[in-house]
């Protein structure tokens, strides 16, 4: 798969909006790797210490500080650049911040999708556009199923919402300006990601890391909760295939699941367990704080991605815990994380 995508990737111009934070840190890491020319257009990053600076990408890529919410900005961006291939992941990410913050929020996930969609309708360069959603779009029932593309879409908290908000704003905008095929359009619907340099607060894997380097007890505020937990270059590659594949041919674009299979899908509790094994001396309790409503059950059918592309994860989600305290580990003796994040790249995609 590597040396497909090196193909296809290599000289193409990208932009990456988000591309400050955990995954789109991630996201241009393989893009460099693949030989692309990319462009990232998103505020500073939101944690302290950050990924972006971390991966070695200051001074790679064409980096451009702005706010999603500033079409004007963000067009000159787009005029500047003239990207054949735009991935959006610029959000407001977090449950807890959504009730915070609920304006801000949708003015962000929403709003935000307008004016890049609306970018990419003013840039006849524009073949290719991904926009990163999420599990939570859906209306959870909070029952044992597996939500597919088809099921409604209606998120509980102002985060799931907006991103549900964003999803039908994106199908508008490809059923309105791009049905002549001057532009593939699709979102790609992910799970719960973790890996090697995520510094949020109020996710698990984070709050593991920060615990066990202090010497603390991890708080797990849900342990019996169900999440559909994967190594974030999982998501990463579904992105760069479909966004391939659908440059290459229209008939590709849609609305895709992306997620572990079923055995995967595992409790907070039993992730907090995999993350104790690989990191010696630490350990979790079971300690509500009385947060905001947050899902108890998620899981993703990701049957359409798997027969329209021979996609299929590739990392369980103990190798995935493995992998994000080998990352860390190797952050915090000082060195130079980037061998790790290439080795890992290049383990992921075969070669």
């Amino acid at each position: 798969m590597l040396n497909e995508l090196k193909e296809f990737y290599n000289g193409k111009k990208v932009l990456v909006t988000g591309h400050t934070g955990f995954k789109g840190s991630w996201l241009c890491r393989i893009l460099l790797d693949l030989g692309a020319e990319v462009t990232g257009y998103a505020l500073e990053p939101r944690t302290e210490p950050a990924l972006y600076p971390i991966a070695g990408l200051e001074g790679r890529i064409r980096d451009v500080r702005g706010d999603v919410r500033d079409l004007a900005h963000l067009r000159q961006a787009f005029d500047e650049t003239q990207p054949e291939i735009v991935f959006h992941l610029a959000a407001q990410p977090i449950v807890r911040t959504s009730y915070e913050e609920p304006v801000y929020t949708y003015e962000t996930n929403v709003m935000g999708t307008v004016n890049v969609l609306e970018c990419v309708r003013l840039c006849p360069s524009v073949r290719s556009f991904l926009n990163v959603t999420t599990d939570k779009v859906y209306k959870n029932i909070e029952s044992d199923y597996g939500y597919r593309e088809s099921d409604p879409l209606d998120g509980y908290d102002p985060y799931s919402n907006s991103k549900s908000c964003s999803e039908l704003v994106t199908h508008s905008y490809a059923r309105s300006f791009f049905s002549d095929g001057s532009c593939a359009v699709s979102t790609a619907r992910a799970g719960n990601v973790i890996g090697g340099g995520d510094f949020s607060r109020d996710r698990i894997i984070p709050d593991c890391v920060r615990a066990a380097a202090a010497g603390r007890p991890i708080i797990v505020r849900n342990p019996g909760s169900i999440r559909p937990y994967q190594h974030v270059l999982e998501p990463l590659g579904m992105y760069l295939l479909i966004a391939m594949r659908q440059h290459e041919d229209r008939a590709f674009a849609g609305y895709y699941n992306v997620g572990p299979d079923d055995e995967d899908c595992v409790t907070t509790g039993r992730l907090a367990d995999l993350f104790c094994r690989f990191w010696e001396g630490a350990s979790w309790k079971d300690q509500s704080d009385g947060g905001p409503h947050e899902a108890n059950f998620l899981k993703l059918n990701c049957d359409k991605a798997k027969e329209t592309f021979g996609w299929k994860p590739r990392l369980h989600v103990d190798e995935a815990v493995e992998w994000t305290v080998e990352w860390t580990r190797q952050w915090l003796t000082g060195a130079d994380v980037t061998p790790v994040m290439d080795a890992q790249i290049s383990r992921f995609f075969g070669e």
